[in-house]
């Protein structure tokens, strides 16, 4: 069974510089668990690798799609599968690398078939969105399914509208459903690892790097992505920084209140991350790492290497 490495992490941990550490010191690649990072030209506000390390180092999952093509868990699983064999035929360690739960969830344990689509239900679902927002479809979400309405953004609305779609078809909530997916046999040899901060850390972390993200360009990126015809899917349109920018652009409020609302939705998805993670670990074994305000790259690596067997 093929090796995989993993170095799981909340937004803004420091995960991303561990990981290419890592892959640096034992000549491996990178795979991306990120599902804004599949996007083309959504580049500051995802805290994409520079275009220097990922000429260094070989990265995969990152402009796999432009903004307005979507892309499913299943897509994700198909690419990742790819990367691993070819990386495994090649002796090249492979480290995955990232904080979308659903994508780590489904390459440790398998996809959730669930239930096919139903094209009246998400018909009403769209319309009720249109007069209501968003914001409406995760209020029944939370009410039916408080655990999934926990981990899905209230402006995702493709993922709410599958969530209660899937509870119209079998009365069951997807996140009862999804627990199928640890009963399957692991796909991989995992060594994980959590790269684990303090909340306080955390948090200063997030908003020194949501002043960065505006200072290299992120409200002119997202005005350029609005500038295109052919627009954003919901996911995309979704995504952190770049939801609260695209408002921000349409009026509804300051740029100054749009960088804060940032902070605070990043810091609220931060702790949703830290909740799952715990979850996962008692799952499927994966091992904290707990980083300082001080603790640097080689610091860690160094840990993380003993943890995961590399030296």
């Amino acid at each position: 069974m093929e090796r995989v490495y993993a170095i799981m992490g909340c937004t803004a941990s420091g995960k991303a510089k561990l990981a290419a550490e890592l892959a640096r010191r034992h000549g491996g690649e990178i795979l991306s668990v990120d599902s804004m990072k599949i996007y083309r030209r959504m580049d500051i506000g995802t805290a994409k690798a520079s275009a220097e390390l990922r000429a260094e180092i070989p990265h995969h999952g990152i402009d796999v799609v432009e903004p307005w093509e979507p892309f499913t868990v299943a897509q994700f699983v198909t690419l990742a599968d790819s990367v691993i064999a070819a990386c495994h035929a090649s002796g090249r360690p492979i480290v995955a690398s990232g904080g979308t739960g659903l994508y780590f969830k489904a390459l440790v344990a398998g996809m959730f078939e669930g239930p096919g689509q139903s094209p009246e239900i998400r018909a009403e679902l769209q319309e009720r969105a249109q007069r209501e927002g968003s914001a409406g479809l995760h209020g029944e979400l939370a009410r039916i399914d408080p655990e999934a309405a926990g981990r899905i953004h209230p402006n995702d609305l493709r993922r709410i509208v599958r969530a209660l779609e899937v509870y119209r078809l079998t009365g069951t909530p997807i996140s009862v459903l999804q627990q199928q997916w640890a009963e399957n046999r692991p796909r991989y040899d995992f060594r994980m690892l959590w790269l684990r901060r303090g909340r306080e850390d955390g948090n200063r972390r997030i908003n020194a790097r949501v002043g960065r993200m505006i200072e290299e360009g992120l409200v002119e990126e997202v005005e350029a992505l609005l500038a295109d015809p052919r627009g954003l899917t919901s996911q995309a349109a979704a995504a952190l920084g770049y939801a609260e920018i695209i408002a921000q652009l349409r009026g509804r409020w300051s740029l100054a209140e749009a960088v804060e609302q940032i902070k605070i939705n990043t810091r609220h998805f931060a702790k949703n991350q830290r909740t799952w993670f715990r979850h996962f670990q008692h799952r499927h074994g994966v091992t904290p790492l707990d980083a300082e305000p001080d603790t640097t790259v080689t610091q860690a690596a160094d840990a993380a290497e003993a943890l995961l067997g590399l030296r």
